[in-house]
């Protein structure tokens, strides 16, 4: 289903837009166009007084706090590099931004997240970041289930595995909500303002 409004409630939502995550390789765009298209729609967003939200995120201080259950892959063990969970530069330092800390796929579960965008008065967002099929999707599915409008921008995100990425983007979104470019996007939030 293609974009057809931007509710005069929307927040633009932007997944592990962060150093480490950027610069490891994606497709069908590399990190770089992610980030310069994320940035497009953060400014348009700015300038309409609509909210941004950048979502990082990062090891628990405490292993106790980390996600928890049995996973067949192995879990990353080494020491990160510092700065690895930091916005990148392009989309950091906006004072009147919303930066939201997550140690999970999803932005929802265990943040504040919800909290922010209700008290705001949300009722839809927009949506994109690095990994597809892993923190956009799981944000995505989390959102549609508590309600919101969700507007995925197809064009602002990207996987480190092509099929995962195509599977996301053809088969969970268009159930979840309406996707679109983000060009597209950001011609609606004029529009509708």
């Amino acid at each position: 289903m293609p974009v057809t409004k931007v509710d005069a409630g929307t927040a633009l939502v932007l997944i592990d837009l962060q150093n480490a995550i950027v610069s490891a390789p994606c497709v069908p765009h590399t990190g770089a166009d992610i980030v310069a298209r994320a940035a497009d729609l953060a400014d348009a967003f700015r300038k309409e007084g609509a909210p941004v939200v950048l979502v990082r995120v990062t090891e628990a201080e405490d292993k106790a706090d980390g996600t928890p259950g049995r996973k067949d892959a192995p879990s990353y063990g080494g020491p990160m590099p510092a700065g690895w969970d930091e916005i990148v530069e392009d989309l950091s330092g906006h004072p009147g931004d919303i930066l939201v800390t997550k140690r999970n796929w999803g932005a929802f579960y265990g943040t504040d997240l919800d909290l922010q965008l209700r008290r705001r008065g949300i009722t839809q967002i927009v949506l994109a970041g690095i990994a597809t099929s892993i923190g956009v999707e799981s944000t995505a599915r989390n959102a549609h289930e508590l309600g919101y409008h969700v507007t995925l921008a197809t064009d602002a995100m990207a996987d480190m595995n092509p099929e995962a990425h195509l599977n996301s983007i053809e088969r969970i979104f268009p159930l979840l909500g309406e996707c679109g470019r983000a060009e597209e996007i950001i011609g609606l939030l004029r529009e509708d303002r």
